[in-house]
């Protein structure tokens, strides 16, 4: 499964005044979208850090093209850009209810040690669950 799709909608407590989506909340909805994902293999982060490794965000990217507002219903879509190595790369695309584009993303993460905090390769249980 290289993309998937998941759908939030917008709570109160995530906008501003204006009823307007404060922009440090896409980083949680791109969150969302990739937690989802991995669930979908029957991955998780907890089964990742129970086995030692955790999986830390070294870079995210927004592009905002339309806001979202209270009670939209947005769907986040969450795309492997490739095949993971020590890194995993999402994009990411977020919708309206109107199918309008409100966002686009990226995020890179890295597959850490735990107990080193050193950089270590993709579990083979999740390349294989993604058929690699």
């Amino acid at each position: 499964m290289k993309k998937y799709s998941t759908t939030t909608r917008v709570r109160y407590s995530e906008t501003d005044q204006m009823g307007v989506v404060y922009h440090g909340n896409y980083a949680q909805f791109f969150e969302l979208g990739r937690t989802e994902w991995l669930r979908k293999l029957g991955v998780t982060y907890k089964g990742m850090e129970i086995s030692g490794i955790m999986l830390p965000v070294i870079s995210l990217n927004c592009n905002f093209i339309k806001s979202a507002l209270y009670d939209d219903l947005l769907t986040i879509e969450t795309f492997l850009v490739k095949k993971p190595m020590v890194k995993i790369e999402f994009d990411y695309k977020i919708t309206n209810q109107n199918n309008e584009l409100i966002c686009t993303g990226n995020t890179v993460l890295a597959f850490m040690n735990m107990k080193t905090k050193r950089p270590k390769r993709c579990p083979d249980y999740l390349l294989e669950s993604l058929g690699y």
